[in-house]
């Protein structure tokens, strides 16, 4: 199991969220406790690295990093346009 992390800038972001987007975002969050390279590659061209995506919610999406030697997701920013 990996513990996610948040980067502070996610944390105020996660703050701003509209109260509906917090239900898919703890969804999210536990997904990535189990499966964390469930997500996409952040870089289509280096499909291997460690920095992925993953969509929540109606229109959210975040951008993080798996720490495989640390057990590790570190959620660096939180999207919902």
């Amino acid at each position: 199991m990996y513990h996610v992390l948040l980067d502070p800038i996610a944390e105020e972001q996660i703050a701003a969220l509209p109260d509906g987007a917090l239900h898919p975002l703890a969804e999210l969050f536990a997904l990535l406790e189990v499966a964390p390279w469930s997500g996409q590659p952040y870089n289509p061209a280096n499909p291997k690295a460690n920095m992925l995506t993953h969509t929540f919610g109606e229109r959210g999406l975040a951008t993080y990093i798996v720490l495989d030697e640390q057990r590790e997701v570190y959620v660096i920013r939180i999207e919902w346009p």
